[in-house]
């Protein structure tokens, strides 16, 4: 039987100071008080207090889940303008630094800061997760030993960190690097069954190290919380409409893969020495200098393996009413990921005389606009 394929999405936003554009290092504590009554259960904290998170209800299809997370991003908006904060929806601050930062003052959040250390409050970063619904415990484990392969994709079309403490890294996702930082994160190993999985988790737990599977932090994770396969590889896109085709792809990805097993075929398995080398790649170039396909052995142009994955995944594109959303990838490489456009206003303002704070401070301005375009608040 098919498996639900439903989807959910959770988004994490940084909170801005709309006269400074810096890092709103204390929100005021009735603004999340504010957005979880507006959206009860669906607006929470993050380990920062400068950030948000948002995470949509179980959605059946793309457009509902579009139509959630377009009210997330309005709802923070509008409780936020209210003390004067915006929310961006971009992994790394332009120019703010990590060390003033404070962490919410919550048992899990205590602990995390004790456990993990400077790593853990240079954690000035945000990212998108997708859930897909896939109910079979041992389905879930060969689809995510399938789609690894696929996560670079997925990264390159998302990136929005280029900047850190004011600094071009030179790197389309620079929160990545930060993120590397901490245990338990990467591509995860392959798994021959659930049980396997299971068995390596309780290792971890049985030693004190974690509680549960929620604190491994991989690329990709079967859900502790839900029947899902949890993709967190991603940047948070900007845009909204960019965030949608991530997801739609993802979820294409999987039921095109599902599709593969019914014919006892499955996805050439490849070593994490190769995923991880486009892993990088996706980091430091982004959508520019292609990706390896391991098949033909060479790097390839990013536009021509889109090209063929939006073929591979044709048929779950039309079966899930998602055709025109995975086709706007093709849009996403024309002008850029949001990575793109920041390093561009930011050169664009030095080149009018701006100084480099100046530039930095019309990026933000951009992030808080784009935030919002096609969100309709």
């Amino acid at each position: 039987m098919e498996p639900a394929f439903t989807l959910g999405l959770e988004e994490e936003y940084l909170l801005v100071d709309r006269s400074t554009r810096d890092i709103a290092r204390n929100p005021p504590d009735g603004m999340l008080d504010a957005c979880q009554e507006r959206a009860p259960g669906r607006i929470h904290p993050e380990f920062l207090r400068c950030q948000i998170e948002v995470g949509t209800p179980v959605c059946a299809d793309l457009a509902e889940a579009r139509a959630e997370l377009a009210s997330l991003r309005a709802t923070v908006a509008g409780v936020a303008r209210e003390h004067d904060l915006a929310p961006i929806a971009a992994s790394t601050h332009p120019f703010a630094a990590w060390e003033p930062q404070k962490h919410t003052n919550r048992d899990r959040y205590n602990m995390l800061a004790r456990d993990l250390g400077a790593p853990a409050r240079r954690l000035m970063i945000c990212g998108m997760h997708v859930h897909v619904g896939i109910e079979d415990d041992d389905l879930r484990i060969d689809l995510m030993n399938q789609v690894r392969y696929f996560l670079p994709h997925l990264l390159a079309l998302s990136t929005s960190s280029p900047f850190w403490r004011g600094q071009d890294m030179e790197r389309k996702s620079y929160r990545l690097s930060v993120w590397n930082e901490l245990p338990r994160t990467g591509m995860p190993d392959g798994f021959q069954s659930f049980g396997e999985y299971q068995q390596q988790v309780n290792v971890l737990v049985n030693a004190g190290i974690i509680e549960d599977a929620s604190k491994l932090w991989w690329d990709i994770r079967p859900s502790q919380r839900f029947p899902t396969l949890e993709m967190r590889i991603t940047d948070v896109c900007t845009r909204l409409d960019d965030a949608v085709t991530v997801a739609a792809l993802y979820r294409c990805l999987l039921r095109m893969l599902w599709r593969l097993r019914l014919k006892n075929v499955t996805w050439r398995p490849y070593k994490n020495l190769l995923i991880e080398e486009n892993r990088w790649r996706a980091q430091r170039y982004g959508l520019d200098d292609g990706l390896v396909d391991f098949g033909q052995g060479k790097i390839v142009p990013y536009a021509d393996l889109m090209e063929e994955l939006i073929e591979l995944t044709r048929e779950d594109a039309e079966h899930f009413g998602c055709a025109a959303e995975v086709a706007h990838a093709r849009d996403i490489i024309h002008r850029g990921t949001s990575a793109h456009r920041q390093v561009a206003i930011y050169r664009d303002a030095l080149e009018q005389g701006a100084t480099g704070w100046e530039a930095l401070a019309q990026v933000v301005d951009w992030l808080v606009e784009e935030t919002m375009v096609e969100v309709g608040a």
